[in-house]
């Protein structure tokens, strides 16, 4: 206990220590001509000597500022920038009192499309427009970090174990190396991959489509994305990294990544073999490829319990270049072949409404592979200045190969008999290839936001798959057995198109309309046969069709949409109303046992939305969105065929059904204030269906299902909840912590035995976070993870159900002493259903040979206690689930690191000296933190 009170003694007395010797900087910034306050202003101290930036903050909606400066002796700049204005610059002899700058005045520029800025001395932080722009250098970042860490360092910005990415509340869901992909949109690649001593810039907005994009448009999505630049000394060279490790139990794991860059033309290849459960290349700074090295500090689930364990090897090249003027290509390729191998078993309680409960237990023994081929073409040709045209073809093809040693068994718990028990064992190996296409043509006009665009998208998919399975299905009060040898055929072809064209009007300058018409075909053609052994168990021959396992079916819907919608924009608000028709021709066939069954349908179907914007200020945003859609049923819902492929459960369409209508509403709130370095976001979701579809069972005495659908209304769910961050710097302490909490409601309904009745689920999941760096010392980062489900029933012959789990986790990083790194992490867990377990995975690695080379030992699972029980929650059964996870293995391993940039100031492996929010130059200035040498002053 005295080690824990004495580090937080440590902690304590660095913030109290650096507080002391802080001074008080305030003013406000106006605009010269009319006065006005400037929002979002950029202000920040840097040194007369060298132009070191040494803290900054932005103005608020008042044009007001007020941050803390540390004691200094040396002459320094007080500058103020904004965009479209002339920097202001005042110098200051020392700084050792607090201090009011009153009314600063910014005059604007003679070009206010063009920023007025000092070359080599960018703010850490810019706002242009609806975009945030920060400059990567002036955030602490440690050598050789790649551009996650740096992520994780920016206000606002959050990235949890798994990648996922949130900027100011708002989830990533696209990033961008210049402009263009890095092999995926998703960004995953770039993350993880790409260093961050390569990046110049950040820039986060708003997450827009090509079609927005193009016409200028607002965000439709409520997402984010971030484009990466690259910075100009190095965007002509190469850098990379090649690993190789192998461990106990003949665990292995293997890498490489090399890129060219050559100013507009950049190629990457890479490549990743392992059996370590490792998605692809994920390349963590301390665990490498570990599958699970990271305990998950965003959720309550545990990435490294993957169902199984994988073998996986991957292939991929990205090409990017600019062929000629305003024609942009970007080309990838992927090869993946995956094996998956997982023992699991379960044990549902299955609820029936007349308070009969059934135990089935069933065990598996399952052996997947999956070999992909992908790829990607984006070319995007600025025809004009008013004309552009984005097209988008992508392939894909795939070998999937699956082995399955299954049994189940079913048990009433009333008298305690056997209803029935299944043994199957079955292999299948599925071919599919498909192409899809993207066009996107956008016409601006000369007055502004006419607008008119051009969609269209095709998705052609083919498969062929060929299963064998036998199987023995056992049932009590006949007491017989169904033998099943068979040989299972099946052809799919799914092809869609649609065409949209668009055109806006501005009507004023605050009222525009939009007219469009939309063409969609859709159509799908399943041919199914199965054959019946008619040789021996060991010389089996497949000639007998069996008709009540052939089944052909075709799908084809083709519909007209016309689309109308206006928007009213003013000032800090805007309001969208869209409304649009589906006229739909849906027709479904099937040929069953000899009857052809034809259904023939039309339908009218109205689709509306209507959002509200509400920008109070730059930081704080409140939207409203309402949603009202209609969705038809499928045809395998539709066609009263039978579908009896599994013994223990027969599906049988319903003709009868009717499209389910949606409502769906959703309210966000977001505020995140750069100056404090703090925010939070608020939200609330709700949807209610009418005629939404169900699947009804029927069981037998032989707890047989029989299966069908029906429309049932009054279904409904809520969510809510929100999160809260805040980082705070003092020199070399850096602090960020924050929560979150997400609850939901929802009521469903269950048919049952011909007896409707209703469940209601409740779940609520708060958490807790802290990260602290000390400088390029080390990082401690505690969380805690809690999640609490309960599902009540109608009926008073079901009891209610819940699940509780607990998560703690420690990450811990020590950079101490020089060229050596050592990495742990460390999570509890705790399940209702009687699972507890800890999880520690640690790491050690030594750098050496100029930093080219590091070796490294690491132990996943010291104390082998990893386990995978999961717990299901339903309003019709409860289900324990245990899968085969990655037990203890220790690996060494060694990464060989190249780079060379023309225009490079430091030769690779010397050490990288940057803090976070400034940098540190060679030449510390007394009492602050340096920074590498800005450019000289105009």
């Amino acid at each position: 206990m005295s080690k824990y009170l004495s580090l937080l003694f440590f902690f304590a007395f660095s913030f109290y220590a650096t507080a002391q010797s802080n001074y008080i900087l305030k003013g406000k910034v106006l605009n010269i001509n009319n006065q006005l306050p400037l929002e979002s202003a950029t202000v920040y101290i840097s040194t007369v000597k060298d132009s070191t930036i040494l803290e900054y903050t932005l103005t608020d909606k008042n044009g007001n500022f007020n941050f803390a400066v540390k004691k200094n002796e040396k002459p320094v700049f007080l500058k103020v920038t904004y965009v479209g204005f002339e920097t202001f610059a005042e110098e200051q002899k020392e700084i050792n009192t607090n201090k009011d700058f009153n009314n600063i005045y910014l005059a604007e520029s003679v070009n206010t499309l063009k920023e007025v800025t000092i070359k080599g001395e960018d703010p850490p932080i810019r706002i242009k427009n609806d975009t945030i722009e920060f400059k990567a250098n002036l955030f602490k970042v440690r050598p050789d970090a790649n551009v996650e860490t740096l992520l994780k360092q920016l206000p606002g910005m959050e990235v949890d174990s798994d990648g996922k990415i949130t900027a100011n509340g708002k989830e990533v869901t696209q990033v961008l190396v210049n402009g263009k992909p890095f092999f995926d949109r998703d960004g995953a690649m770039a993350l993880k991959n790409l260093p961050a001593e390569i990046i110049n810039k950040v820039q986060v907005s708003d997450f827009k489509t090509k079609k927005e994009e193009y016409s200028k448009d607002q965000a439709a999505s409520d997402n984010a994305s971030i484009n990466l630049t690259i910075d100009e000394d190095k965007n002509k060279g190469y850098f990379g990294k090649f690993l190789g490790g192998y461990g106990t139990d003949d665990r292995y794991e293997s890498s490489f990544i090399v890129n060219f860059f050559n100013n507009n033309r950049k190629i990457s290849l890479l490549g990743s073999s392992n059996n370590i459960n490792a998605p692809g290349f994920s390349m963590d700074e301390v665990f490498d490829n570990m599958g699970g090295g990271r305990n998950n500090q965003g959720s309550t689930i545990n990435r490294g319990q993957a169902n199984g364990i994988t073998t996986s090897n991957l292939l991929g090249i990205n090409y990017s270049d600019e062929l000629f003027k305003d024609f942009q290509t970007t080309a990838s390729y992927d090869y993946s072949d995956r094996k998956t191998e997982n023992v699991s078993s379960s044990k549902s309680v299955e609820l029936r409404p007349d308070g009969n409960f059934y135990d089935t237990t069933s065990d598996s023994k399952t052996e997947n592979r999956n070999t992909t081929n992908k790829a990607n073409v984006e070319l995007e040709y600025k025809i004009s200045p008013t004309m552009r045209l984005f097209v988008s073809p992508r392939f894909n093809s795939s070998i999937s190969e699956n082995f399955s040693d299954s049994n189940r068994r079913s048990i009433n718990t009333t008298d305690d008999i056997v209803t029935n028990a299944f043994t199957s064992e079955s292999t299948n190996k599925n071919e599919s290839n498909s192409f899809s296409n993207s066009i996107n043509f956008n016409k601006s006009f000369e007055k502004k936001a006419r607008n008119l665009s051009f969609v269209f998208n095709n998705n052609n998919n083919s498969s062929n798959s060929n299963g064998l399975v036998y199987s023995k299905t056992f049932r009590s009060q006949e007491n017989d057995t169904i033998f099943r040898d068979q040989n299972t055929r099946n052809k799919g072809i799914n092809d869609s198109y649609s065409a949209e064209i668009e055109f806006t009007e501005p009507v004023t300058d605050s009222i525009r309309f939009r007219i469009g018409m939309e063409y969609n075909f859709q159509n799908s053609i399943n041919d199914n046969k199965t054959f019946d052994n008619t040789g021996t168990e060991t010389d089996k021959i497949f000639t007998n069709l069996n008709d009540e396992q052939t089944t052909y079916i075709t799908s084809k819907q083709r519909s007209i949409t016309p689309k109308a919608g206006i928007r009213f924009e003013k000032n800090k608000f805007t309001f969208d109303l869209n409304s649009s028709t589906n006229i739909i021709q849906y027709d479904n066939y099937s040929d069953y046992l000899g009857e052809i069954i034809d259904l023939r349908r039309k339908y009218i179907l109205p689709n509306s939305s209507a959002q509200i914007r509400y920008r109070a200020d730059r930081s704080k945003f409140f939207t409203v969105r309402y949603n009202y859609n209609q969705s038809l049923p499928s045809a395998s819902q539709l066609l009263p065929i039978q579908n009896v492929s599994n013994t223990l459960n027969t599906i049988t369409g319903n003709p009868n059904l009717n499209p389910t209508e949606a409502h769906s509403a959703n309210i966000n709130y977001r505020n995140f204030d750069f100056r404090t370095r703090s925010g939070y976001n608020l939200y609330f979701r709700a949807n209610y269906y009418n005629n939404d579809i169900i699947a009804t069972s029927n069981f037998d005495e032989n707890n047989i299902r029989r299966t069908s659908y029906e429309n049932i209304s009054g279904i409904y769910s809520f969510s809510g909840g929100g999160s809260w961050n805040k980082s705070i710097k003092k020199e070399e302490n850096l602090l960020r912590y924050g929560l979150a909490l997400n609850t939901s409601y929802s009521y469903s309904k269950e048919f049952t035995n011909n007896i409707l009745y209703g469940a209601k689920s409740t779940g609520i999941s708060p958490r807790i976070y802290l990260n602290y760096d000390y400088g390029q010392f080390f990082t401690i980062a505690p969380s805690y993870n809690f999640s609490y489900n309960e599902t009540q029933y109608e009926l008073s012959t079901l009891n209610s159900r819940s699940n509780v789990v607990h998560r703690l986790n420690l990450q811990t990083t020590s950079y101490w002493p020089t060229n050596w790194i050592w990495g742990n992490d460390f999570g509890y867990t705790y399940n209702s259903i009687n699972q507890e377990f800890y999880l520690w995975n640690t790491s050690l690695s030594y750098t050496f040979l100029d930093k080219a080379f590091v070796a490294k030992v690491k132990i996943y699972d010291v104390l082998n206690q990893n386990q995978s029980i999961t717990r299901n929650i339903s309003s019709s059964a409860i289900t324990d689930s245990e899968n085969t996870v990655l037990r203890r293995y220790a690996m060494f391993s060694l990464t060989y690191k190249i780079q060379n940039f023309s225009g490079m100031k430091n030769p690779p492996g010397r050490r990288n000296r940057n803090m976070e929010g400034m940098d540190r130059g060679g030449e510390r200035p007394e009492g602050f933190g340096g920074g590498r040498p800005g450019g000289p002053m105009d």
